[in-house]
């Protein structure tokens, strides 16, 4: 499953040959990458990757930011602290002026969610 198919996209942004990213295209792949520098507290893995993000949705014109995640656990020692550190995170990513998570727990968190990458990385492949 690719990292787009996560987010409820059939495939990637598509761009074709040299073809730049539009902007907002562009934007997403930045808000992704700014997503991937932050790593779950006790699973040496970027959330992303984790698969710990369910819905992604930017709004160019207002710069703002809408993420829907959710934790390996519910009772999760970080799940007060953890969507604020994530917001400003993201509010980081220039073009970005405003950024809300919100966490949710249906559909719960598997292991069927983690890219290739992290079950490599954890030694699950």
């Amino acid at each position: 499953m690719s990292v787009f198919e996560w987010l409820g996209k059939s495939e990637a942004p598509e761009t074709s040959g040299t073809e730049a990213p539009s902007a907002r295209e562009a934007l997403e792949l930045s808000v992704i990458e700014a997503l991937k520098t932050i790593f779950d507290p006790e699973i040496p893995v970027n959330i992303y990757d984790l698969g710990l993000i369910y819905g992604l949705a930017i709004d160019p014109e207002s710069a703002h930011v809408d993420i829907q995640m959710t934790l390996t656990a519910p009772g999760c020692p970080v799940a007060q602290t953890f969507p604020g550190e994530v917001e400003r995170r993201v509010m980081e990513v220039p073009g970005i002026q405003s950024a809300k998570v919100e966490l949710v727990w249906d559909p719960p968190w598997t292991r069927d969610r983690m890219s290739e990458a992290a079950m490599l990385t954890l030694g699950m492949l």
